[in-house]
C-alpha cells in the first residue's frame, strides 16, 4: 500500500528544549492518523514541520511524494489544513472567506455545499467574528475541505465543539472519506 505521508528523524528545537526528538511515522494511503499527546507535546510542531511552515532541525517529510519545503506549490493544490489557530480579518463574512478562498484553487469542491454539511449554511453572509467557537472551528475544517484535497491536516479538530458536534464533525469526514478514493485526514491533539 502506497506511502501518503512519510517522516523521518524529525526534529525540532527552541533553544534547549527540544520539541521534536526523532519522530519517524508513515501513513499508508487510506487510512486515518491520530498524533496523541498532551498539551506541550510538540504535535502542532509537528504539523507546522511536517507541512514546512516551520523549519525542522532535522529528518525529512514526504506528502503524496512531495517534499514540503521544496515542492510547496505542487503540494498546494494536494492537501488541506486547518490549524490549531487561525487569523482572519473579523469582518470579513463567511462567504467572502470562501470564495476567497476556492478562489486559490484550480478544481475547488463546491464550498457551499460544505458549509450546508457542516450546518454553516445560515451563516454565510454572517461576520467570521460573529461565529461561536464551534462555528468558527467547523468553518475552519470547510476551508481545508474546499481545495478538494488528497489529503487534510486537522490539528486540535474537535476543539470548542460540544459532543455532539464532534461526532457530526467525524461523521461527516468519514462520510467525505468513503466517498472519495484518494482523500485521507490526519488529526493531531
Amino acid at each position: 500500500m502506497e506511502e501518503t505521508i512519510k517522516v523521518e528523524r524529525l526534529t525540532k528545537k527552541y533553544g534547549k528544549l527540544i520539541a521534536l526528538n526523532e519522530l519517524s511515522l508513515s501513513v499508508k494511503r487510506g487510512r486515518i492518523f491520530g498524533l496523541l499527546g498532551s498539551n506541550g507535546a510538540g504535535k502542532t510542531t509537528a504539523i507546522e514541520c511536517m507541512l514546512g511552515t516551520r523549519q525542522a532541525d532535522g529528518g525529512t517529510v514526504s506528502i503524496l511524494g512531495c517534499n514540503p519545503r521544496k515542492d510547496r506549490h505542487r503540494l498546494f493544490e494536494k492537501i488541506g489544513v486547518q490549524l490549531q489557530e487561525c487569523a482572519y480579518q473579523p469582518e470579513i463574512r463567511v462567504f467572502e472567506l470562501c470564495e476567497e478562498t476556492a478562489s486559490l484553487y484550480k478544481a475547488p469542491d463546491d464550498w457551499q455545499n460544505l458549509c450546508s454539511r457542516f450546518k454553516l449554511d445560515k451563516k454565510i453572509k454572517h461576520a467570521v467574528k460573529s461565529l461561536s467557537v464551534g462555528e468558527r472551528q467547523r468553518l475552519f475544517i470547510v476551508l481545508a475541505l474546499i481545495s478538494n484535497p488528497q489529503v487534510v491536516f486537522l490539528d486540535e479538530l474537535t476543539t470548542g465543539l460540544d459532543v455532539k458536534a464532534r461526532r457530526d464533525v467525524w461523521k461527516i469526514l468519514s462520510e467525505l472519506k468513503e466517498n472519495n478514493n484518494f482523500f485521507d485526514f490526519s488529526f493531531y491533539g
